[in-house]
Formats: C-alpha cells, sequence, structure tokens
C-alpha cells in the first residue's frame, strides 16, 4: 500500500523562493528559468537548483526551445493545491499603492492555473447556478439539461472534454472570495472560449485577468451577468500609470 508523502512536498513548497516561482506559475503560464529568477530574486544558478528540485518532485515540468528552458506546473492538481494553500494562508500587508493595485487586479478576476478565478469567476459560477445549467454534487458541478444544451450552444464541445482523463467541473477554492469556482476540463474549456471571444484578455506581468468592454457585454448579454465595467477601467489605468502593464 502506498501512502502520500505530504511532508515531502510540503518541504519544497514551504521554501520562500520555490514558492513565489510557484505562485508566478499559478496562472497557467511557461516561464523560462531566468524570469523565473528574477521573480523570486534569486540567482540564475540558485533557481536552477530550486527548479530542478521541484521537477524531481513532480510539481513542475520543463521542455526546452533552443537554448531555454521553460517551466510550468506538472498538472492541474498542483494548480488546485496551489489555491488551496493560498486560502487558507494568512494576508500579507499591503504596503504601497502597486502592490494594492496588483491585489485588486488579482481579486477582480485572475486564472487559477487554466480556468477562471476571482470575483469574476465566482460571480459566474452564482450565475450558472441561479439559472439552473449547473448544480452541485459533492466536491464537482453537474450539468443539468438545460446546461448541456446551453454550453453546447456557446461553443463548448462537451463530448470532447468529457473524452480526457480529467476532472469534468470540479469545484476549487477560491482564495480571495472564499467560495468555490469551477476548475476542472469544463472550467478550463470556458476559460479558453473567453480568451477566444476577446471577452477577457491577460494582464502582462502576471495572472491577472482584465475583461473587456466586449466581455463586459457578453457576459451581462449571455449570462445576465452584471458586473462594475467602472471599477476594471479606473483599475486598468492605474495599472497602467504605476507600470504594472503596457498602455
Amino acid at each position: 500500500m502506498m501512502i502520500p508523502n505530504i511532508v515531502e512536498v510540503a518541504s519544497l513548497i514551504g521554501d520562500a523562493s520555490r514558492a513565489s516561482m510557484l505562485m508566478c506559475l499559478l496562472g497557467g503560464k511557461s516561464l523560462p528559468a531566468n524570469e523565473l529568477a528574477r521573480a523570486a530574486r534569486i540567482t540564475p544558478q540558485t533557481a536552477s537548483s530550486h527548479l530542478a528540485k521541484m521537477v524531481e518532485g513532480g510539481l513542475l515540468v520543463h521542455e526546452s526551445y533552443g537554448r531555454h528552458r521553460y517551466y510550468r506546473l506538472a498538472n492541474s492538481e498542483v494548480g488546485q493545491a496551489l489555491e488551496a494553500l493560498n486560502a487558507i494562508a494568512p494576508q500579507k500587508p499591503v504596503r504601497s499603492l502597486r502592490e494594492s493595485d496588483e491585489s485588486r487586479a488579482l481579486h477582480f478576476a485572475r486564472t487559477c492555473y487554466d480556468h477562471l478565478a476571482g470575483e469574476v469567476g465566482v460571480a459566474w459560477i452564482d450565475k450558472m447556478l441561479q439559472l439552473v445549467l449547473l448544480k452541485e454534487q459533492g466536491r464537482n458541478f453537474v450539468l443539468t439539461a438545460e446546461g448541456e444544451q446551453w454550453f453546447g450552444d456557446f461553443g463548448i464541445d462537451l463530448d470532447g472534454i468529457r473524452g480526457g482523463r480529467r476532472h469534468f467541473a470540479r469545484k476549487c477554492l477560491d482564495w480571495s472570495e472564499r467560495r468555490y469556482h469551477m476548475a476542472g476540463a469544463l472550467g478550463a474549456a470556458v476559460t479558453s472560449r473567453l480568451f477566444d471571444l476577446g471577452w477577457i484578455e491577460r494582464i502582462p506581468g502576471g495572472r491577472a485577468i482584465r475583461v473587456t468592454d466586449r466581455g463586459f457585454r457578453g457576459l451581462e448579454d449571455k449570462f445576465g451577468l452584471t458586473l462594475s465595467s467602472d471599477f476594471s477601467t479606473d483599475l486598468q489605468r492605474r495599472l497602467i500609470r504605476n507600470g504594472f502593464v503596457e498602455g
């Protein structure tokens, strides 16, 4: 009988430099070792040692492109574990306007591995439950008959994503909202569809997400979901002014 070795995983995550690099990858992107080193404020040599340990420990995988090696989270389960740790961790004090704006952006909308999280992700799930397109079943969300039709009409290949080995629609505890958003294959497919439609965009430099003007209209027309566009627009201007993103 095999018993999970949580001590080994905890020791890998528990180092401050490794934790910083893991959080940079929580948005689902692949990043080069030198960028992760800068984010953790350590030398490239030290970063390489940390990254090798996390690959060996099953937290990360890497791919080589030319002279550069890119790292990403090994799977969605690693992302969900990191999100769960964020939910129980004490909050760090905000010490600058820049940190405040970054925090507000992450709270409003972000990617959790490859699915939508934050205020927008949780509000979207609340609306789907209210419309009885989804219902809760233990640790999962399940589609209703109306939901099967609705998501298909929205351009989601339900048969295709059901054919994979991944959980179909998993509950994922949102660390900022303290409620659930949706992970799993369906959560990833919906988020990808929102990107394709141009309703959401990545904010460069992190995993925060911007809802576009088209997105605000689409979310309201298609989902009946009304968000505060004034908040998002004001925040975007502040992030650009403070150098967090490019204008």
